[in-house]
């Protein structure tokens, strides 16, 4: 898939400085993966996956789900990283005592190559793991996010969450709009059917410099 053709597209940012970020008990810091350093970060991201699954997370997996198949998923990911039509950032732990490698959470944008959709993207996987939950990670995650869309000239974000979820009181809180519900819409890890929750944000234009 040919990636968006924009002057300010986030996937041609490769190598973005880090910024740290104090999340409420827990120093810990988001960084943009690039495609250089993915796979060293595939490790980390599956315990983060399978975690998810295991607490019944609605992420896309049935149980059981180990760490080989999460690691072969997020592997399948890479091309998509690599040509800028998957972003995906992971929040560390400074002290590396959380999580594998010390991700703590995750999250992705994913874009399209329809000449008729380049102003929109998705948020995708935006996962938290249950030792670093309740500390403003999936927060920090999701505007982070928006800011590199914002940035890239994206005005409009997608995504779905299961209805009744703490994700979607999440989104709720931060100016999402649910625009509709779909009745067992996805399973379970345990294999129950759910309802799903569909939101969108809309993204102010950035301000090209001198404008006012």
């Amino acid at each position: 898939m040919t990636p968006p053709d924009r002057r300010t597209s986030p996937h041609r940012r490769e190598g973005t400085v880090p910024a740290p970020h104090r999340i409420d008990r827990l120093t810990a810091r988001i960084d943009r993966l690039t495609a250089a350093d993915y796979p060293d970060t595939v490790k980390g991201l599956a315990g983060l996956l399978v975690d998810a699954v295991d607490d019944n997370a609605s992420v896309g997996f049935l149980a059981p789900f180990d760490q080989d198949a999460a690691v072969a998923w997020w592997q399948s990911r890479a091309p998509a990283v690599a040509d800028g039509t998957l972003a995906v950032w992971v929040c560390r732990d400074t002290d590396g005592t959380t999580g594998g490698n010390g991700i703590v959470g995750t999250v992705g944008l994913a874009f399209t190559g329809n000449p008729n959709g380049r102003h929109r993207a998705e948020v995708v996987k935006l996962i938290v793991h249950r030792e670093a939950r309740g500390r403003g990670i999936a927060r920090a995650l999701l505007a982070t996010a928006e800011a590199a869309a914002t940035a890239a000239g994206i005005t409009l974000l997608l995504l779905d969450t299961r209805t009744g979820s703490t994700a979607e009181r999440v989104y709720a809180a931060d100016g999402w709009t649910r625009y509709g519900v779909v009745p067992d819409y996805a399973g379970d890890p345990d294999g129950s059917l759910a309802h799903c929750s569909f939101f969108y944000k809309q993204l102010a234009a950035p301000t090209a410099p001198g404008g006012g």
